[in-house]
């Protein structure tokens, strides 16, 4: 069901009250534990699953795993347009000033984009493999304005793995017993003792080494950039000043309560941009230009508008693999396109066409991370609007998902190919067969999930089963490409559909 009010601007009764939702911030207790999901702790400061209690806690185990493994170089500290991201950003300056570790933030106290921290942390390690840096970011990427985050990239750059944020997730919960004890400086000694850089001129610099900005610039394509409200609201302006394109930002604005949104398909603020519910905004306007873009607050998703329509996320991804493979032939062989297993299998078709191995993994950009790093993978792409890819010369840009590489690729797609990315996506379905996607998001209890884990416990059980009057022809609940468990039930039905 789509609520009444999806793609309306929120009517102020359910406008955030930012002053109760910081107070809660500093005085409510902690309710919740730190809990660890695909892209590090959220929650809210007004139900206490994130107040100065968690950042604290996680920030700290954070400086003892580093200390424990000896990474002797800055840690990147960045943050989002969320309320609570800057509440949380200081924070975390205070604890880890009583740590002594080496922090470096964006200058003047600039919001700071996810894939920008994945870049510094792997330009400074390419550089200095002596002293390893990391980072840690505050946000809870598209999530409503209620929420805060916090996540922690180690030296390669991407989302901590399992093995990482379980050692964090336990020592911070040990930590969350007694948080009066973390130790702590004043922030006025932590600010003056934290370093601060241009983040923003060296990522910008890079750019044209991951996207043919050169091309972009030549087709004089006039160009739309919806930032959300989020963290890269201030690099596009000198993106194009750099590069010399022709971009407008169409929503320039800052709001921490984010009162300039559309609602989304269930009547929630929400700063996703692959909804069209959310994206109303930029649609409204896009057929102004030859292609517009929007990204989430901390910039790692992208949301094409192609021909006025905002694309479904897993035909760019199509679009764009396909692209790719025939126009980045400096790119090594052998290495493969990584997808999570949730992706419309268009893309394996795409994939195969193109002479590549396909690597299918759970839901979760981590899973790509030590390909992106290595270079065995050339891409990595998840149905909800992430993605990242190798250099134009095969060496590794960010391991985390980059919202601006994607949202510029297509502009490169069309200056060298002369369409549009929707129009290429009606060739690769002539091609390849129609492909249809659709996403259920829906409240389950335990009863439900328990059903579900014994499920998946025996996928075999399934097969030869009918579903929606098709044989299932395979259930698995482990991934193809590297077998780690789904956290589901993914089934095959025996006309190559899912």
């Amino acid at each position: 069901m789509v609520h009444p009010l999806a793609g309306q601007r929120a009517p102020a009764e359910q406008h955030v009250n930012l002053p109760r939702l910081l107070a809660d911030y500093y005085t409510a207790e902690a309710a919740a534990p730190v809990a660890f999901g695909t892209s590090g702790h959220r929650g809210s400061a007004s139900s206490g699953s994130f107040n100065e209690a968690h950042v604290a806690a996680v920030t700290a185990a954070v400086a003892e795993y580093r200390r424990g493994r000896a990474h002797g170089g800055p840690l990147f500290l960045g943050f989002d347009t969320h309320a609570l991201s800057e509440a949380a950003f200081r924070t975390a300056l205070e604890v880890l000033a009583a740590h002594e570790v080496p922090t470096l933030i964006h200058e003047g106290d600039e919001y700071t984009p996810t894939p920008v921290v994945s870049f510094l942390i792997i330009d400074h390690n390419r550089r200095r493999p002596e002293a390893l840096a990391d980072g840690l970011i505050l946000t809870p990427s598209h999530n409503p304005p209620l929420d805060g985050g916090i996540k922690y990239n180690p030296p390669h750059g991407g989302p901590a793995d399992v093995e990482v944020t379980g050692w964090i997730e336990k020592r911070a919960n040990e930590l969350l017993k007694n948080p009066g004890a973390i130790p702590r400086r004043p922030y006025a000694r932590a600010r003056s003792a934290a370093r601060a850089a241009d983040f923003l001129r060296p990522f910008i610099q890079a750019l044209g080494g991951v996207v043919d900005l050169a091309a972009v610039k030549s087709a004089g394509l006039k160009l739309a950039a919806d930032p959300l409200g989020g963290s890269g609201i201030h690099f596009w302006g000198p993106i194009a000043e750099a590069w010399g394109l022709n971009i407008e930002v169409v929503n320039p604005g800052v709001d921490a309560s984010f009162s300039f949104m559309p609602l989304d398909s269930d009547g929630v603020i929400r700063m996703d941009c692959s909804s069209p519910y959310a994206m109303a905004g930029l649609l409204a306007r896009g057929g102004c230009f030859d292609l517009a873009f929007g990204n989430d607050p901390d910039f790692d998703r992208h949301g094409i508008v192609s021909g006025g329509e905002l694309m479904n996320p897993n035909h760019y991804l199509a679009v764009a693999v396909d692209y790719l493979l025939a126009h980045r032939p400096d790119w090594p062989a052998g290495a493969r396109v990584g997808k999570t297993m949730v992706s419309s299998s268009i893309l394996d078709r795409v994939v195969a066409a193109g002479g590549r191995e396909l690597y299918e993994t759970p839901v979760g950009f981590k899973w790509f991370v030590e390909g992106l790093a290595a270079g065995t993978l050339l891409f990595g792409g998840e149905e909800s609007a992430g993605a990242s890819l190798l250099q134009r010369d095969g060496r590794t840009w960010t391991t985390d998902k980059d919202g601006f590489a994607l949202a510029l690729l297509a502009a490169e797609i069309m200056a060298r190919t002369g369409r549009a990315p929707h129009e290429l996506y009606r060739d690769l379905a002539e091609r390849h067969g129609p492909s249809c996607y659709g996403r259920l998001d829906t409240a389950v209890t335990d009863r439900d999930k328990a059903a579900l884990a014994a499920a998946a416990a025996a996928p075999g059980r399934f097969k030869g089963a009918a579903l929606a009057g098709l044989a299932v022809n395979a259930a698995t609940a482990a991934a193809p490409g590297n077998g780690a468990p789904v956290g589901g039930l993914k089934v095959v039905l025996n006309d190559g559909s899912w």
